[in-house]
């Protein structure tokens, strides 16, 4: 009898021990507590020539976050990517669309937004002729304010990723900070794309540091070695590596995102190989110690 009960407890410690390591959140280590989710727009080619059935690899990878588009859905329409969604437990958290959308259909805006539940709404670029000058900035900062505060009237927080395009010279810094500097902090926060940063020539943990309160979220991305950026926001597709493959300094980059409050990150990968390279990104920040 009592070597059932033995065998029992025994069984039901192994049960509870597999079941906690399961539930460790998916990308996380002992120094970096993401959370970590999906831009699915990394797979925005899988979703178009598979439907639905190409977000079972975001499941089977273990996120339960993701950030999606709010105008497209890479040929699902948006009623067929919230089931999906739902299906599978993934938990949309921000979502990307273009400035028009915000600023001239606000009504559908706001009413996607709620239909995937996500809390932060932004934009992954800013209309613009090269090259980016002063009164351009001063444009586009006003254009996000008026977003912002037309979206925080419902519940929303409007954000802006940066591309790379914004860190011309300016003053004593770059335009990327005029921006900063002339959006309002209530309205406006910001997501930081690490590729878009470090292509640029930027430091991430120099901006992280500089503007503690404005980074919300971030987008894990790894520019190759070798490759050197400029402010055109563009790169070859190919130049998007594995995380802890390329020159970002992750270490010291979650480090700072983590002490300054960034809420939430994903992982966005470019790449033609992106179903091979997500799980060695989640191993590496499995790994990442700080």
């Amino acid at each position: 009898m009592h070597m059932h009960r033995r065998l029992f407890a025994c069984s039901a410690l192994l049960s509870l021990t597999i079941s906690l390591l399961a539930a460790e959140p998916v990308g996380t280590s002992p120094s970096f507590k993401g959370p970590v989710g999906l831009q699915l727009y990394s797979l925005r080619n899988q979703i178009k020539e598979q439907g639905a059935s190409a977000l079972d690899f975001v499941k089977q990878q273990g996120f339960v976050e993701v950030e999606i588009g709010l105008e497209s859905h890479y040929g699902l329409s948006a009623e067929a990517m919230k089931e999906a969604l739902d299906a599978r437990g993934l938990k949309p958290i921000a979502a990307l669309a273009s400035l028009d959308f915000f600023l001239k259909q606000t009504d559908k805006a706001v009413a996607e937004a709620r239909r995937f539940g996500v809390r932060y709404v932004g934009v992954a670029w800013a209309p613009h002729k090269k090259p980016l000058d002063e009164q351009q900035v001063l444009s586009i900062a006003e254009g996000f304010n008026q977003a912002g505060k037309l979206l925080k009237a419902h519940g929303l927080q409007f954000f802006y990723h940066n591309h790379g395009f914004e860190f011309v010279p300016h003053q004593d810094g770059t335009l990327f900070d005029l921006l900063v500097q002339k959006t309002d902090p209530d309205l406006v926060k910001f997501e930081m794309d690490v590729l878009w940063t470090i292509h640029p020539g930027q430091d991430p943990v120099a901006l992280l540091k500089k503007y503690p309160n404005r980074w919300a979220l971030m987008h894990l991305k790894d520019l190759r070695k070798g490759v050197k950026g400029d402010l055109s926001g563009g790169t070859a597709l190919e130049n998007d590596v594995a995380l802890g493959s390329g020159q970002a300094d992750y270490p010291a980059i979650l480090k700072a995102a983590q002490e300054i409050g960034v809420k939430h990150y994903f992982i966005e990968d470019e790449s033609p190989v992106v179903l091979e390279q997500i799980p060695v990104s989640l191993k590496y920040l499995s790994t990442v110690t700080f």
